[in-house]
């Protein structure tokens, strides 16, 4: 999927996460990740950042993440709700692959 405008999911509580997706046409993909918790668990949330990324086929994105203490189930489903908000699409989630 393609990332046509800028958008978010999630809010700034506790145990959840902020996610601000926005296009960065030709340059990749670009993690800015803010949290308290970023020196034990900050792999682990950007390989699910990724992980999301990879499975709609985002291949240039800026992603800056503001987690407050989310758990991973909770990290995934706002990066899928910040993709489909910003890529303008909509996703059958009974299907296994979200590109058809």
């Amino acid at each position: 999927m393609k990332i046509k405008r800028p958008a978010m999911a999630g809010t700034l509580e506790s145990s959840d996460v902020q996610i601000i997706l926005e296009p960065n046409p030709g340059s990749g993909i670009e993690i800015e990740l803010n949290s308290d918790v970023k020196t034990t668990f900050g792999d682990a949330i950007e390989a699910t950042i990724r992980q999301v990324l990879d499975e709609f086929s985002v291949t240039d994105a800026q992603v800056t993440v503001h987690d407050k203490g989310a758990l991973d189930f909770v990290i995934r489903s706002r990066m899928q709700c910040a993709v489909c908000r910003a890529a303008e699409g909509k996703y059958d989630w009974g299907k296994e692959d979200p590109n058809g």
